[in-house]
């Protein structure tokens, strides 16, 4: 099985996500670094209200049953790539277990090259922003970096 290893930094969310499911649908296994890098478009302040009620902080009068999301930005990365899956069949269960994310670069892929997606490439971008990392912290997560 191939392995892919992919930087997350400056890369538009959604963009990475499109490259990073068709190559574990493929049977890739792709290894996602930097992903508290990665930026989300959009007003950042309506993209932390959304965020924050999906992890319930928010009180709503009524008893919370989730499903909750998670407030690291590794899982948080992977559940947005999760979306872009065949989540309810088996073949698409199965490329997600093939995804991994990670915060900055582990020990052991220190040596190892890393890939930049051409097309997530958000350096360009010029509408509002906020780092996954960003909105991790304003979510509630606590992470070192």
């Amino acid at each position: 099985m191939k392995e892919i290893n992919v930087d997350a930094t400056n890369a538009i969310v959604g963009r990475l996500g499109t490259y990073v499911a068709k190559q574990a649908l493929l049977g890739r296994k792709v290894n996602v670094f930097n992903s508290e890098k990665a930026l989300m478009s959009g007003n950042p302040k309506n993209n932390v209200e959304v965020y924050r009620y999906l992890t319930q902080e928010i009180n709503t009068g009524r008893t919370a049953k989730g499903p909750f999301i998670c407030r690291y930005p590794d899982r948080l990365l992977k559940r947005f790539f999760r979306s872009m899956l065949p989540w309810a069949k088996p073949r698409g269960r199965e490329s997600y277990k093939r995804i991994m994310c990670y915060i900055s670069v582990p020990q052991e892929f220190k040596d190892k090259k890393l890939e930049k997606v051409s097309v997530a490439d958000g350096n360009k971008l010029n509408t509002k922003h906020i780092t996954v990392g960003d909105l991790s912290r304003r979510i509630g997560g606590h992470f070192n970096a």
